[in-house]
């Protein structure tokens, strides 16, 4: 039987699914883009090629392997955008939690059925129709869990909206012990810049008691400020409108000390350093073209208590 401990983002990583890029077909037409940048990448034509996104996936299973890290792929489907395996379920505690995402989407959680084989059924959750979440927007840290919502009246028609607030109640009955806190996220359709798809475009914790995030990517200040006050203003590295867009909260981390990090993100990179964080940096731009990075391509299974 597979073990599954997950209780927050930055302890020693055991077991991971890394996502895969093998079989992505061709690009989307614009009717069936699900986010604002890879709209923008297909309008211009620069929308990454396979190739390209397979090497930079072997480039960060490279770095997880070099820390030991047991990484499981799922099974490759043809002609099918594998790569963002965070969407598809996640692990708080011992529970693998599928999740509701969009509809085109339904097959990727099949190709990981070798893997849901292996954990206990008790442990495997599948939540009610109503319930909508992607597990960008679910956050354990510690004795919280963090989750991104969006509850405009406008839901049904935003496709960047992808949990709601059925999912923040869902969670809250799984852990009862825990304190479940959300955040109301910024989301367009149109506007990659004024888009916070997941809670992972504009906040994620690093290190023992950091975190990195983007004031414009929420939507009601008051729970942006908490997050401040929670982490401590000198703890917090804000990036900017134009580092939110280039991913720069989506890093990844394998240990408190340890952090991948795309090549690119000079600014917070060297934060991370003068922080005593070590930073595997690696290419990542082209995936960063369909709006999801580092920690949307794994779904962490294992980390050390």
């Amino acid at each position: 039987m597979l073990t599954l401990n997950i209780t927050n983002e930055t302890a020693r990583l055991r077991a991971v699914v890394l996502g895969i890029a093998g079989s992505n077909g061709p690009a989307p037409t614009l009717e069936e883009a699900y986010d604002p940048k890879s709209r923008e990448h297909i309008l211009a034509g620069t929308y990454p090629a396979n190739e390209d996104m397979e090497r930079e996936m072997e480039a960060f299973n490279q770095v997880l392997l070099k820390y030991n890290v047991q990484v499981f792929r799922p099974k490759s489907i043809d002609n099918y955008n594998q790569i963002f395996a965070r969407d598809i379920a996640f692990v708080i505690e011992d529970k693998f939690i599928i999740s509701n995402i969009l509809p085109d989407r339904d097959k990727e959680i099949e190709a990981l059925d070798y893997l849901i084989q292996q954990i206990a059924p008790e442990n495997v959750i599948r939540l009610a129709d109503e319930v909508h979440v992607e597990g960008g927007d679910v956050m354990p840290w510690n004795e919280y869990i963090f989750i991104g919502v969006y509850t405009g009246a406008d839901y049904a028609d935003t496709i960047t909206a992808r949990t709601n607030i059925h999912a923040v109640k869902a969670i809250q009955d799984l852990f009862p012990h825990k304190k479940v806190k959300s955040f109301e996220l910024r989301k367009s359709n149109t506007d990659a810049r004024e888009n916070a798809l997941h809670l992972d475009c504009c906040f994620q914790p690093v290190g023992k008691d950091k975190a990195i995030l983007h004031k414009n990517g929420f939507l009601v200040e008051e729970e942006y400020q908490w997050l401040v006050d929670y982490f401590g203003a000198e703890n917090i590295f804000e990036i900017s409108k134009e580092e939110m867009y280039h991913m720069n909260s989506n890093i990844f981390s394998i240990s408190e000390g340890v952090v991948v990090s795309e090549q690119s993100f000079t600014r917070l990179n060297s934060w991370l350093r003068s922080q005593g964080i070590k930073v595997e940096e690696i290419p990542y731009a082209e995936i960063a073209k369909q709006e999801g990075l580092l920690r949307c391509s794994t779904l962490p299974l294992r980390r050390d208590s």
